[in-house]
């Protein structure tokens, strides 16, 4: 706990751009919910463009509006 997903079109991020990214991401969880960096996990999960609008828009996005901490200004 806790845990975040980030789902994202397909990209090779580099050893470098994958190592910043998820050490900011964690250094931002463990502020806000005051935890150790051990306790937070992180998924990249690539999607494709022509899968976007039916896996995340309408199924994660749209569907669950009322839990998004910030939308996407489409």
């Amino acid at each position: 706990m806790p845990h975040v997903t980030i789902q994202h079109f397909p990209k090779s991020l580099t050893p470098e751009q994958r190592f910043q990214l998820v050490e900011r991401v964690t250094a931002a969880v463990q502020e806000a919910f005051e935890v150790e960096e051990r306790v937070v996990s992180i998924a990249l999960v690539p999607v494709p463009p022509e899968d976007w609008d039916t896996q995340v828009y309408q199924g994660e996005i749209a569907a669950r509006r009322e839990e998004l901490a910030k939308e996407p200004d489409c």
